[in-house]
């Protein structure tokens, strides 16, 4: 360092990149630390100046990490404090930070305390009027939002590759294989795709059939995996946390994601068939912790109880479980008797006001349901497929549109608000409204996500609505379900008979006197609404 300096004239200087990536000189990149570096001691140089402090931020994101948080500005603004520079230069503005509703004003605080603040591409940062402070403002914002748009262009272009197909990867998920395809990356390097590995998808298969037809839950399916020695990728037993992300992952369909991006179904990828994992999905949502007041499916399918899950106290609410008495009696043959109840937990646990029964009888309230779920496949099965078809698709067609149109209203709302927001933000700045910048940006942002969200939704109700093909082979496929759970209920085994009955009967309501209330699956009570197919109620009478 010189031993006399110009007062006025010595600079630190500040360099910053967002990854790592762009801390060496690369042909891609006009903005890394060595190019920085060499414009700005040029320009020094070219103004006279004298570099008494060199700074550089390695992989920090300007748009994403606040001021407060950054170390290098932190030590910038304490030496700004103690005098020991005159001038803040950096290659851009943006390079300061690119935070809309901040970094404006981290700029001002270093001008107000006696700092000038210089670019080597855009000159002085200046406050001497009420301009220079709209067009600092405007700045930053504009960085801002190139920060967006470079973040949405990166998501794009993966969400791009995985909806032609393209694994863009990641860990090798179990049931596949990498294999090379021959595509580089663009630092040159071939990239991985995806292949089935027969063996591995054959265990996956079973997962997925154990949850889909014996209601097998993910700590069963690892038991019986464990217990068959059959071992997941690292040649360990399974966890039943890494089950249940598998009996979630869409992947084993065919298809590939990506954030929100999503690939058509590849065959070439497909383990599961697309209605099998349906079939899995709903029952992981109707058995999960957030739907555990209006839980329809049996928590698990163990034991010789038909409702165990989805069958409720109808006086007092309470969930009713499963008690056994009786164990050391002799029957008339000698054998021991064990007597099953479904018992209302509020009067058996609690003592609380419940002016219900402690108890139903397993075999007896199993026997009621049993009929029930006869006359139900009897009635389904004497309809014409055409007829209730077409009843069933008017119906749907009209739900469909009425939510479209709710959807579009929605979003059309939405986004003339965001049109009133963004038409104060210059009189924000003028100091003619009631909102600050800061905050009149922040709610902006908030508003254009709800914009986004409220576009897609619309979009897909309206994709629904006029996607009659697939809405009439959707409603097809559910009514041969029902036929098909026609043609071997009385041949499975109880933990198929279950899933079979909660798949039908939604929640099961019991009162004195063995009065029930049910509470159909929609589509089920769809395929009979209006058609007089159940005589329930004359038959075991009318709840209270």
């Amino acid at each position: 360092m010189p031993a006399y300096i110009e007062p006025g004239t010595r600079v630190l200087c500040l360099y910053r990149v967002s990854t790592d990536k762009q801390l060496y000189h690369t042909e891609d990149n006009e903005a890394d630390i060595p190019m920085q570096r060499k414009r700005c001691r040029k320009y020094c140089e070219s103004m006279n100046w004298t570099i008494v402090c060199e700074l550089q931020e390695e992989g920090v994101s300007g748009h994403k990490v606040r001021a407060e948080n950054r170390d290098k500005i932190q030590q910038i603004k304490e030496y700004a404090k103690q005098g020991k520079f005159d001038i803040l230069l950096v290659f851009m503005f943006d390079r300061i930070g690119r935070i809309s509703d901040e970094t404006p004003f981290v700029v001002e605080w270093f001008v107000r305390n006696g700092i000038r603040v210089w670019s080597t591409q855009e000159g002085e940062q200046r406050f001497d009027s009420h301009t220079d402070k709209l067009t600092n403002y405007i700045r930053f914002w504009q960085a801002d939002g190139e920060s967006e748009k470079t973040s949405i262009r990166t998501a794009n272009s993966m969400g791009l590759l995985t909806e032609e197909g393209c694994f863009t990867g990641g860990c090798c998920p179990y049931g596949y294989s990498f294999v090379k395809t021959g595509r580089t990356n663009k630092r040159r390097q071939e990239v991985n795709d995806l292949a089935i590995c027969e063996q591995e998808a054959e265990v996956v298969r079973i997962m997925f059939q154990l949850a889909a037809k014996g209601g097998y839950g993910a700590q069963r399916i690892a038991n019986y995996l464990n217990g068959r020695g059959i071992k997941n990728h690292s040649g360990k037993n399974w966890h039943p946390a890494s089950i249940q992300g598998m009996l979630r992952n869409i992947l084993y369909t065919g298809v590939l994601r990506s954030g929100k991006s999503r690939s058509e179904p590849l065959e070439r990828l497909k383990i599961v068939d697309e209605r099998e994992f349906q079939t899995v999905q709903e029952m992981l949502a109707a058995r999960s912790r957030a739907n555990e007041k209006i839980r329809s499916k049996p928590l698990n399918t163990r034991g010789k109880s038909l409702l165990s899950g989805n069958i409720f106290c109808g006086h007092c609410g309470a969930r009713l479980c499963v008690t056994t008495s009786g164990k050391g009696r002799k029957s008339a043959d000698g054998t021991d008797t064990i007597r099953m109840r479904y018992t209302c937990q509020t009067k058996s646990r609690t003592h609380g006001d419940c002016d219900g029964q402690t108890g139903y009888t397993v075999e007896k309230l199993d026997g009621i349901i049993d009929i029930i779920i006869h006359t139900i496949f009897d009635k389904v099965s004497s309809l014409s497929r055409d007829d209730i078809l077409a009843e069933r698709f008017a119906q749907d067609c009209n739900a469909r549109k009425t939510a479209f149109e709710s959807a579009k209203k929605e979003y059309e709302k939405a986004e003339t608000e965001l049109k009133k927001l963004k038409s104060e933000i210059i009189k924000s700045i003028s100091g003619e409204s009631a909102f600050a910048p800061e905050l009149l940006n922040s709610i902006i942002q908030e508003q254009e996500q709800k914009c986004d969200e409220l576009k897609k939704a619309c979009l897909t109700a309206q994709r629904e609505w006029e996607d009659d093909t697939s809405a009439l082979a959707n409603m097809g496929q559910q009514y041969d379900d029902i036929l098909e759970w026609s043609a071997v209920y009385d041949h499975v085994t109880m933990p198929a008979k279950k899933v079979i009955v909660s798949h039908i009967i939604e929640r099961v309501d019991v009162f004195r006197g063995y009065r029930l209330k049910l509470q159909l699956n929609l589509s089920v009570e769809q395929f009979l609404r209006g058609l007089d197919c159940m005589p329930i109620e004359e038959k075991y009478g009318k709840p209270a």
